[in-house]
């Protein structure tokens, strides 16, 4: 059996993760991957409740505030490097924490990601180029010839995913659904989920506190410098898409405030969904002493 352990601490916003994860990497003297999407970029900060400077130096932090919203940056780039990261701290650590409510990158992480062929980048720029000029009906035709299976189970309204599994099919040739189900799943650890709960209302009410916290240390101002740049992808995430709406006079203040309260608690909600997937996951209660957890672990 495989001695080397991946640690790994999910939950929904405002549920304590950091303050876990980072007992856990005191406890085993290691290292903690951080897999939250929205820590990524450095000129978000307070909207997306990076790790105090003091939290950070309690122990150490990889994949926190490393691009810029300018430099896209996709799960499977992610994964590719936290997997050299885990190789490398491995080499002299039995056990890593990852930590982070992404659930999507997590299990890219874990548990691989499918396998597809090398593409050439002129032919998403010629898709696109007729998905402006034909439409998106034209290029939902092209595909049902191309893989008929994938046609009846794609959302036929979503662009992103019907010029993907285009360019992935001229590309090699095969349908694009063949390269599904095709993942590498890692073999050189082995991983244990721990999952933090919280009873709905004591969790709805850590982030609406939470919310008024970052307002009062400045998530407005920090949102504003960013306005002439409210079109990048990685801006269009809660606490930031309510702040362009406001300023763009959609709506006042007061309702920003509120709206993002709204919809951290409702992508909270769709996190614990998430979550119930990892039916081998140690459950653990987020009122519960850290000392208590640790003992566990």
């Amino acid at each position: 059996m495989n001695s080397k352990r991946l640690l790994y601490v999910a939950g929904p916003t405002a549920s304590g993760k950091t303050t876990l994860a980072i007992a856990l990497a005191q406890k085993f003297k290691t290292e903690i991957i951080s897999c939250d999407s929205r820590q990524f970029y450095k000129e978000m900060t307070i909207g997306t409740a990076v790790p105090e400077t003091n939290e950070l130096a309690a122990a150490p932090h990889h994949f926190i505030q490393q691009r810029s919203i300018h430099e896209p940056y996709s799960v499977g780039a992610f994964q590719r490097e936290a997997l050299a990261v885990l190789k490398r701290l491995f080499k002299t650590k039995d056990t890593v924490i990852l930590v982070g409510g992404s659930g999507m990158y997590a299990d890219a992480l874990i548990e691989g990601l499918d396998v597809f062929p090398d593409l050439n980048p002129q032919i998403r720029i010629g898709l696109k180029e007729q998905l402006e000029k034909e439409g998106l009906d034209k290029l939902g035709k092209k595909l049902k010839e191309l893989d008929p299976g994938y046609h009846q189970k794609v959302d036929l309204g979503n662009p992103q995913r019907i010029i993907r599994a285009l360019e992935v099919s001229i590309a090699s040739g095969l349908p694009y659904s063949s390269f599904l189900g095709n993942k590498k799943v890692p073999d050189f650890f082995t991983t244990k989920k721990i999952v933090i709960q919280w009873e709905r209302q004591s969790l709805y009410d850590r982030i609406n506190k939470r919310v008024d916290l970052m307002v009062d240390a400045g998530l407005e101002e920090e949102v504003r410098n960013l306005y002439t740049h409210k079109e990048i992808n990685a801006l269009q995430t809660v606490g930031y898409r309510e702040w362009f709406s406001h300023f763009d006079g959609a709506f006042d203040r007061t309702t920003a405030i509120e709206e993002i309260k709204k919809n951290t608690r409702r992508y909270a909600k769709r996190q614990t969904t998430w979550f119930k997937r990892y039916t081998d996951a140690v459950l653990v209660q987020g009122n519960s002493e850290i000392s208590s957890i640790l003992k566990e672990f």
